[in-house]
């Protein structure tokens, strides 16, 4: 009796692994073993960097807050605290968002926010 591979679906898990290294180089391209160790860290590197921009993103935020709220008194650490015990449930995203688009708004933030703070 012939030994049976299962060619099909060997050549099928090669061909989906060689179609997510496309557009890499010379052998990382076409070169099955080669492809495989660039593909597994390629996505290694994708996952590492989109925990890096979030928190790249929240630093930007609370650097922008922290700018904003130096013109009101406030430091950071107390504005956000005043923030959440005055119930307003807006996240630093959209705190920013507001300092830098609406500052009529953030002042009216603010504001609450002293308050329930004394």
């Amino acid at each position: 009796m012939s030994r049976a591979t299962n060619g099909p679906a060997t050549r099928q898990r090669r061909n989906r692994l060689l179609k997510r290294a496309k557009g890499y180089r010379q052998g990382r391209r076409n070169l099955f073993k080669m492809a495989t160790v660039t593909v597994l860290r390629a996505e290694r590197f994708a996952f590492t960097g989109r925990q890096q921009k979030k928190r790249f993103f929240r630093s930007l935020w609370i650097t922008r807050l922290t700018a904003a709220v130096k013109s009101f008194g406030l430091r950071y650490s107390a504005f956000i605290h005043g923030v959440q015990k005055a119930g307003i449930k807006l996240n630093r995203k959209e705190l920013s968002e507001l300092a830098i688009k609406d500052p009529a708004t953030f002042e009216a933030i603010c504001g609450k926010a002293m308050q329930a703070l004394a």
